[in-house]
């Protein structure tokens, strides 16, 4: 079967009506699920170390996940003039990319150096599972949300609904590649940190965590963190970040420095790829989101269910 855009837009049009996704419900978060504690009194950005080591270590454990795109499959998003491409910025640690999945921002606030480890949230109602028009975002008992890598088409809505922009896409990687010529979602993969979701089940502790030199970042049982967070907070004099933003999350900073301080350092940098620290509302209490999420829902259930009978036709026809 000779797949051509004509054959494909009739084929999921047809098939639009009857292919309807569905959001499937993630796992409920628990006392005993993982959070993690960023304690921005002790980061000090490895100024004293070699390199920063939760970056170098987290780079190193998961090269084996980096994507290895096949040049002549880094292509235009059909029908767009532009792609997504990191390939030639691999070694780039200042910002999250397909290659890096936690930087340091290094900031001055009032004459004094702050640094903010940053990497995924791992949300607690993340709208980037529950808003996944291919259903390949997850959120696990334990507490991670993750993305499966070789399922995933590079639609990139779950960046566009992340109130921090924490997925980052790469062309010409994954199973897009297989229609990207014509099909009219997608465009490659989206990579993020994990939380080591494989160690933990090793109960073994992620790599940034365990890298640390500062012991800036802790992980725990879920009870205990909040608890080990709110008593930090007290004793300095400081705040929490992560509790209630996005309808609570499973990382929380604690910080002597305001976090409206930080967001405002963070906004002045005016650079790309650099999440803010604003209060920001549960994406999934905002309606004009799940409306255009659902808008969209129909022709992408009828792309991923064609894709999925094309792919095996045409294995069928090479028999």
């Amino acid at each position: 079967m000779k797949i051509t855009r004509r054959t494909f837009l009739a084929s999921s049009a047809a098939g639009a009506a009857s292919m309807l996704p569905t959001v499937t419900a993630e796992a409920a978060i628990r006392d005993d699920s993982y959070a993690t504690l960023i304690d921005l009194t002790r980061c000090n950005g490895c100024k004293d170390q070699d390199s920063v080591k939760c970056i170098t270590a987290c780079r190193t454990g998961n090269s084996d996940k980096f994507p290895n795109p096949d040049p002549k499959n880094i292509q235009d998003y059909w029908p767009q003039k532009k792609h997504e491409d990191w390939t030639d910025k691999k070694d780039l640690t200042s910002r999250l990319t397909p290659y890096n999945w936690i930087f340091v921002q290094e900031l001055n606030i009032e004459g004094k150096p702050v640094f903010v480890p940053r990497r995924c949230m791992h949300c607690d109602s993340p709208a980037c599972a529950k808003l996944c028009p291919f259903g390949v975002n997850h959120k696990t008992p334990q507490g991670p949300v993750y993305i499966d890598e070789g399922l995933c088409l590079g639609g990139a809505k779950c960046r566009a609904v992340c109130p921090w922009e924490i997925p980052q896409r790469q062309a010409g990687v994954g199973i897009y590649t297989n229609f990207q010529s014509f099909i009219p979602a997608g465009g490659g993969v989206m990579f993020k940190c994990d939380l080591c979701r494989e160690r933990l089940a090793e109960n073994k502790i992620p790599y940034c965590i365990e890298s640390c030199p500062k012991q800036a970042m802790i992980i725990g049982k879920r009870i205990d963190i909040f608890k080990e967070a709110q008593a930090r907070a007290a004793a300095c004099g400081g705040e929490i970040y992560g509790m209630d933003e996005n309808g609570g999350t499973s990382t929380l900073y604690v910080s002597a420095v305001p976090f409206s301080k930080i967001d405002q350092a963070i906004t002045a940098l005016n650079k790309k790829g650099q999440p803010r620290m604003n209060k920001v509302k549960n994406m999934l209490a905002e309606q004009s989101v799940v409306t255009k999420m659902s808008i969209g829902a129909p022709l992408i259930g009828a792309i991923a269910a064609f894709m999925a009978v094309a792919v095996n036709r045409n294995r069928e026809d090479k028999k």
